[in-house]
């Protein structure tokens, strides 16, 4: 019931149904493909319990859910009827190419992951039995896990040909067909176990090559046969062409996949993993170092999912892969910071998040740290990726090698045996996680935590104040105008204070001014509202007018931009009062604290009074 509950409020926040044009969801996020992001509302899901964090990245709307999304994702659609949808229609809109091609490799990837990741953990296993001889690679018992760990790789091609034709807008089936005929016994026999073997179609001469554990080869059979099918679909009457045009289809692509596509997808592949072993073997240890320390940035934005067909076609290729071990010292970073976090607090609340954060990233879910702990606290986050970037130097100096194919967690470490036993390599993998997870904690436990700044003032400030000395920050107002009580806005997120407790002003000079010194920590295109976090740690935002995202940043003029320190008084956005109130929207401005729920009260000084720049407008009471 609570994941229905979550489901229908996501449904709704990201515009509704008619907005939405794709979803697939990868191992914590649902990935949504929206026809308009303005009208979705990220900061109301932040604040919806069940959601870890909004992020726009790549041309998708992500939803961090955790480790409960494929239960979450199972009730948006049935609650949404998305089946319907039409899986191509999300190419159709004007995002750049960088956006596009990560829509298009999450969404083949992401759905198709669990059953790889638990395979090649399996295989790591049956490895690590071998060395240990609990199992006889003589025996039937071995063969069976073999073949239980060894299936889906084998026939990697008809599951990335079911993915890839589904989201390139074809029959995911004959997708699967497409796969099938790359691996059908018959064309493994004519190989005869050889690299290549040379054969005909029609006196079309063709070089066959092992298209078991493919990637790169299916993804472009599975995309022209997509276009095959669907111009095809555009000729034949509709009576027949649910048939024709796939008959067709596999008939073209086929042969010219084993002809063609196939034997310059394999010289590509082979050619971006020997570029990146070039790049990685002129100076393993800073590159691995540099990787390790910028992953999980990659991992915020959504852009790591380029790097994944790249992981995947090194195992392919050559057996092995030296990028994956890299990022086990970027996961366990992050949860050692997690933990020191989680030691140094003394909000039980606060711990107990933590707590599960650090065992969610033990088995490689991050997000929960990130964003539940690190992030927040923002230096945890750095002491993190300088764990990751120690750990990483000790694994590009011994060159480790994964085995087979998983995200880096606790199982990761027997993939990475080699078949002749353990190593040095497996060992300074074992001391490079140990030192990025040790270093990222002690800073965060020493350092991690920001020094509460605050003022102590008399109760007399306001009646709401109680009569005794307490911790309190005070926020002097970025406007000048006539201040009212959240309740009183004209628009129900704000009033029901679902995004922060704070007030609203109605300016009577047009521009915004920093409440405290600070930073601008996000800005938005339109320029109509900008978040700020103060040197004492509080989050604002301050959202000028109501609905005047519409006007696309017309009648506002930025003077600062994202990442910018600045000192309490300085102008950050200016805007025409007239003008927006020509074009018919209302001036009132909430100013909205981000993170109430990190203090004990947030009040109002002055409702229902006019206010100048700089005089005191809201007190934060301290936990």
């Amino acid at each position: 019931m609570k994941n229905k509950e979550l489901a229908e409020s996501i449904i709704k926040n990201v515009g509704g149904k008619d907005n939405v044009m794709s979803l697939v969801h990868c191992a914590t996020r649902l990935r949504f493909v929206l026809k308009d992001n303005t009208i979705a509302s990220a900061e109301t899901l932040k604040k919806q319990k069940g959601v870890i964090m909004v992020v726009e990245s790549g041309g998708q709307f992500q939803v961090v859910i955790g480790n409960n999304v494929n239960d979450v994702y199972n009730d948006i659609m049935e609650i949404g009827h998305f089946n319907e949808l039409d899986a191509s229609s999300a190419s159709k809109n004007s995002r750049n190419i960088l956006s596009k091609l990560i829509d298009i490799i999450s969404s083949i990837f992401a759905p198709m992951l669990t059953v790889l990741v638990t395979a090649g953990i399996l295989k790591g296993i049956v490895s690590f039995l071998t060395i240990l001889e609990v199992i006889d690679p003589n025996t039937s018992s071995y063969t069976f896990l073999s073949v239980i760990a060894d299936s889906a790789f084998y026939y990697l091609p008809i599951i990335l040909g079911y993915c890839a034709v589904k989201k390139f807008g074809g029959n995911p089936f004959f997708g699967m067909a497409l796969g099938g005929a790359l691996v059908h016994p018959s064309i493994v026999a004519m190989m005869g176990g050889a690299l290549q073997a040379e054969t005909e179609f029609f006196s079309i001469p063709i070089e066959l090559i092992p298209y078991q554990s493919s990637v790169i080869p299916v993804f472009f059979a599975a995309w022209f046969y997509s276009l095959v099918e669907k111009n095809l679909n555009k000729i034949f009457h509709d009576s027949f062409k649910k048939f024709i045009s796939p008959l067709f289809g596999l008939l073209i692509t086929v042969p010219l996949t084993f002809a063609l596509i196939g034997p310059v997808a394999t010289f590509l592949s082979d050619a971006i993993s020997n570029g990146i072993m070039f790049v990685y073997q002129l100076n393993s240890v800073l590159a691995s170092m540099i990787l390790a320390s910028v992953w999980q940035i990659l991992v915020i934005f959504g852009v790591h999912w380029g790097l994944v067909p790249i992981f995947m076609n090194n195992i392919v290729s050559s057996g092995s892969d030296f990028i994956l071990p890299i990022l086990i010292p970027a996961v366990f970073g992050q949860t050692g910071a997690a933990l020191g976090v989680m030691l140094r607090s003394k909000d039980k609340e606060f711990k107990s998040l933590a707590s599960s954060s650090v065992l969610s990233g033990l088995f490689g879910v991050t997000e929960p740290a990130i964003y539940g702990v690190n992030l927040p606290n923002k230096k945890p986050f750095i002491f993190g990726c300088i764990g990751a970037g120690i750990g990483g130097g000790i694994m590009g100096l011994y060159q480790t090698l994964i085995y087979s194919f998983g995200f880096p967690s606790v199982f990761t470490f027997i993939q990475i045996i080699p078949a002749t036993g353990i190593n040095a390599a497996f060992y300074a993998a074992i001391v490079a996680t140990i030192a990025a997870f040790t270093i990222a904690m002690l800073l965060s436990y020493f350092f991690g935590l920001p020094k509460k700044t605050a003022n102590t003032m008399q109760s007399d400030l306001s009646s709401n104040v109680d009569n005794q000395l307490v911790d309190q920050i005070i926020i002097d107002s970025p406007m000048q105008g006539q201040v009212i009580a959240l309740s009183q806005v004209n628009d129900q997120t704000f009033a029901s204070e679902l995004m922060g407790k704070g007030v609203a002003i109605i300016p009577t000079i047009g521009y915004v001014v920093a409440p405290q010194d600070g930073e601008v920590v996000s800005l938005f295109r339109t320029k109509h509202a900008i978040g700020f976090l103060t040197d004492s740690g509080v989050e604002i935002l301050i959202h000028i007018g109501l609905d005047t995202v519409k006007l696309d940043g017309q009648h506002f003029t930025a003077h600062v931009e994202m990442g910018d320190k600045v000192k309490q008084g300085e102008k950050l956005v200016s805007f025409d009062i007239e003008a927006i109130k020509q074009a018919g929207y209302e001036i009132t401005t909430p100013i909205i604290v981000s993170n109430s729920d990190n203090y004990h009260d947030v009040q109002s000084l002055c409702q229902q009074e006019d206010i100048a720049f700089g005089q005191s407008l809201l007190v934060l009471s301290q936990k």
